[in-house]
């Protein structure tokens, strides 16, 4: 069964860090663009961040330019959200998402979806 398992989330201060994990099945790994979305309260699901596996490479919305790395690890399957300078418009349940187009915003290009990870930042 194909699926992505995110862990992670928690509390943190403003100013604070937090890294995401996201795991996934060996074909999705290997097979998929994978990327980041975040839905805050009583907002839709937006686009975070996206990685490539070859050529590498990572597209990150302008809100988190600077602060957030979108990084993997092949032997683990696994990719990583380092969050740093975070602030309360952070605050959100991400979701790790494998997808068939790079760099995409859309959630309809996303496949697979994880059950997501809660961020709370307070100020």
């Amino acid at each position: 069964q194909e699926q992505l398992v995110e862990s992670g989330g928690g509390l943190v201060q403003a100013g604070g860090s937090l890294r995401l994990s996201c795991t996934a099945s060996g074909r999705i790994f290997s097979t998929y663009v994978m990327g980041w979305f975040r839905q805050a309260p009583g907002k839709e699901r937006q686009f975070v961040a996206a990685i490539r596996r070859s050529p590498s490479m990572t597209y990150y919305t302008d809100s988190v330019k600077g602060r957030f790395t979108f990084s993997r690890d092949n032997a683990k399957n696994t990719v990583y959200l380092q969050m740093n300078s975070l602030n309360p418009e952070d605050t959100a349940v991400y979701y790790c998402a494998a997808g068939v187009r790079f760099p995409s915003l859309s959630l309809s290009d996303y496949r697979y979806w994880g059950q997501g990870t809660k961020v709370t930042v307070s100020s």
